[in-house]
């Protein structure tokens, strides 16, 4: 028995373990693992409709700094995650990629911003977690709490965008990283600073981006080391 165990390790995890960890590295493994514990342990509390102490002492905390010039600003910086904004930036992005003839890219970075607007609306209608109404919002969103669409959407949009960035421009990476990580957490940052989500909707949006951009470059990867290996 055990030695079939061993056998089917060897044969048919190992390898594709083997790979797994090639492609993203042990830190983006572990990363993911855990990652997916704290969503499992956020969507257990949403789900039996557990409110988490603080999300509100956070999000009134944040409020007293509120002020006009603050308010235009974190206006601004929530367009960019905004639909009409979110749907330029692909269009752009996506015929900028077809010129260079980047045809892979191209097709999952449409596979990564489908996914991503898949997962966000099919995630709020499961939890249908309301909205804060904490004070009088300086915009109104319609639509579930659970997770936050403007921190899902800008982690697999800007993150396969500075990833294929990093990738043709590698002596630029840490600058591009660095300034995508900023605009990610700004944004995230406005949505709580509108009062229009909770911090649990902008961790949980976080994770769930990170962990769909993940898997969506790592597809990216294998498709590309399988063309290398044919052509080789």
């Amino acid at each position: 028995m055990l030695r079939q165990i061993s056998n089917f390790w060897l044969r048919h995890i190992h390898p594709r373990l083997t790979g797994l960890i090639a492609t993203i590295g042990i830190f983006g493994l572990a990363s993911c693992l855990l990652i997916l514990f704290v969503l499992a342990k956020i969507a257990e509390e949403v789900l039996e409709r557990e409110a988490f102490r603080f999300d509100t002492t956070f999000l009134l905390w944040l409020h007293q700094f509120a002020n006009p010039s603050l308010d235009n600003f974190m206006l601004f910086i929530t367009n960019l995650g905004n639909p009409s904004t979110v749907v330029i930036v692909v269009s752009v992005n996506l015929i900028l990629l077809w010129w260079q003839h980047y045809r892979e890219e191209a097709k999952f970075f449409v596979l990564a911003c489908l996914g991503g607007f898949i997962l966000n609306t099919g995630l709020k209608l499961f939890f249908s977690k309301p909205r804060p109404e904490l004070w009088h919002r300086l915009i109104y969103e319609k639509s579930f709490s659970f997770p936050s669409g403007h921190a899902l959407g800008s982690m697999v949009l800007y993150g396969f965008i500075a990833h294929e960035l990093a990738t043709h421009y590698p002596r630029f990476a840490k600058f591009i990283y660095s300034l995508t990580v900023i605009l990610i957490a700004a944004i995230g940052i406005s949505r709580l600073y509108l009062g229009v989500h909770w911090p649990t909707d902008i961790i949980a949006g976080y994770g769930v981006g990170f962990l769909w951009l993940m898997i969506c470059i790592t597809m990216l990867k294998l498709q590309k080391l399988k063309q290398r290996n044919l052509v080789d």
